[in-house]
């Protein structure tokens, strides 16, 4: 017998189900796929998204300063919740996460950013864009949005978009 969090296991059941598995058989496959090792932290976040989503979630990726090794005390740890594309993104989305007691990451208030993937070839947001040279999949279903993580990674190596910085900001441009 295996205790865990409440909401983490709620998680676990509603992404066996949207795979078509019993809880057990997707629990081991989990198990052992490569990156497994538990993490409290990752677990609570995963948690609380597929709580929020549903079977609408499709990923979570970390970004941001703190994924970038620049993270200060100030600083926040930025996420990509990523939905599928009927899901609406409103302000009483952010509404319910913010009802929720604040989750952290490694001692730093989790910031969500709930988004839809870009479309097949159009040009990325910048959020996209940052997530897409130093962002870690913390979890998805399907290979949706590490594909297109690395459809965004060609577009910067082929020069399509660049990263500009002004005043210490960063902004992406279109360049050819």
């Amino acid at each position: 017998m295996l205790r865990i969090d409440p909401g983490l296991h709620g998680a676990l059941r509603t992404a066996a189900r949207a795979a078509s598995l019993s809880l057990n058989e997707y629990c081991a496959r989990k198990l052992a796929s490569p990156g497994a090792a538990p993490d409290p932290e990752a677990s609570a976040l995963i948690g609380r998204a597929a709580r929020l989503l549903g079977e609408s979630l499709v990923g979570v990726v970390a970004f941001g300063s703190w994924v970038r090794g620049e993270g200060g005390a100030a600083s926040d740890f930025d996420v990509l919740l990523v939905t599928e594309e009927r899901f609406p993104i409103t302000r009483e989305l952010y509404g319910r996460w913010d009802r929720e007691p604040v989750l952290h990451w490694r001692g730093h208030e989790v910031e969500p950013h709930f988004v839809h993937l870009p479309p097949e070839g159009a040009v990325p947001s910048g959020t996209w864009a940052e997530a897409a040279t130093d962002g870690r999949v913390l979890h998805e279903r399907g290979w949706s949005v590490s594909d297109r993580l690395a459809d965004i990674r060609r577009m910067i190596s082929a020069g399509r978009i660049s990263r500009r910085l002004l005043h210490g900001q960063p902004y992406w441009v279109r360049t050819g």
